[in-house]
């Protein structure tokens, strides 16, 4: 299928814009070009949205609650913006987080956590597995139900999604229930036909991938471990998934790799490519009908396990 019209006139905009791609760009030049929140569609209201922080193993992590409804027990969805682990904060998934949290009825977690190159590899694995640790501890602080805390991101925060599973598996708590992968990056040596045909003019290109593996990963080392490279790992015992992907996207088919993995591991997993999409297309319900389609085909899977 063709790059969907609505894609391309949002591509067709940023390329009017001109100025030098993000690759050329230092981090806080890269960090300072955040889309319009418009783009992710009006804010939604939501019962309360707060902000504080939990701890982490490097000091104080911020998060953003969002809590769809009162009262008290309700699931509760740790999640992790994207970004390439360089760029991204609370604000990039404010909007998205909203309307998650309004269609599943789930407490929406958002952690605002540390970047490279600042704060290289494996920092930010360690402080989502902190995070997550602590939203189950202390369910009742959030509000959640502690035997119900599923984990989700886009892009990056996917992976730190997915890696959250691994710990929490390996370490034997907290006991997930769910996995939302939504374009996930799971594999940083990924040499697939969707690599090599969305690498230039979708958004997300081969250079903006290698630019943010150079500032996240210590050595090309890193890179071979499942805690970066969660393709890698023994996926047995992890919790069901849902996992998006976007036709016209390089992370294409890395996502639907890993999806099959996880399905040939006994993990059950519901697998879905939106056609003619591209990487941020999650991100851009406002602009993009099928974005916001996602977001509700997310919200349902979430329900499913309820």
């Amino acid at each position: 299928m063709a790059l969907h019209p609505q894609c391309k006139g949002f591509l067709d905009q940023l390329a009017a814009m001109g100025g030098k791609p993000m690759h050329e760009m230092t981090p806080a030049e890269a960090r300072a070009m955040a889309l319009p929140q418009d783009l992710a569609g009006p804010e939604q209201p939501v019962h309360t949205v707060v902000n504080r922080s939990v701890p982490g193993p490097a000091g104080p992590v911020p998060v953003r609650v969002y809590t769809p409804v009162a009262g008290g027990g309700l699931p509760g969805l740790v999640y992790f913006h994207g970004g390439g682990f360089t760029i991204g904060d609370l604000e990039m998934c404010d909007r998205p987080c909203r309307q998650l949290a309004n269609l599943s009825g789930y407490v929406v977690v958002s952690v605002d956590y540390s970047l490279a190159p600042e704060h290289k590899f494996p920092a930010a694995v360690d402080e989502a597995y902190a995070v997550t640790r602590y939203v189950a501890e202390h369910a009742d602080e959030f509000g959640v139900d502690a035997d119900r805390v599923a984990v989700g991101g886009d892009s990056a925060g996917a992976n730190l999604a997915t890696v959250t599973a691994l710990k929490s598996r390996e370490k034997g708590t907290p006991r997930l229930t769910f996995q939302l992968l939504v374009y996930p990056l799971v594999d940083f040596d990924d040499a697939s036909p969707s690599m090599r045909e969305f690498g230039a003019g979708h958004f997300l290109t081969t250079e903006l991938m290698n630019y943010f593996a150079n500032h996240y990963l210590n050595t090309p080392a890193d890179s071979r471990s499942p805690y970066a490279s969660p393709m890698l790992a023994d996926l047995t015992g992890l919790p069901p998934a849902f996992v998006i992907t976007a036709e016209c996207d390089p992370l294409r088919d890395q996502g639907e790799a890993y999806a099959h993995k996880l399905r040939q591991a006994g993990v059950r997993v519901r697998l879905k490519r939106y056609d003619g999409m591209i990487h941020p297309f999650f991100n851009l319900s406002g602009i993009i009908d099928e974005g916001k389609a996602a977001i509700a085909d997310a919200a349902l899977a979430l329900n499913e396990i309820r």
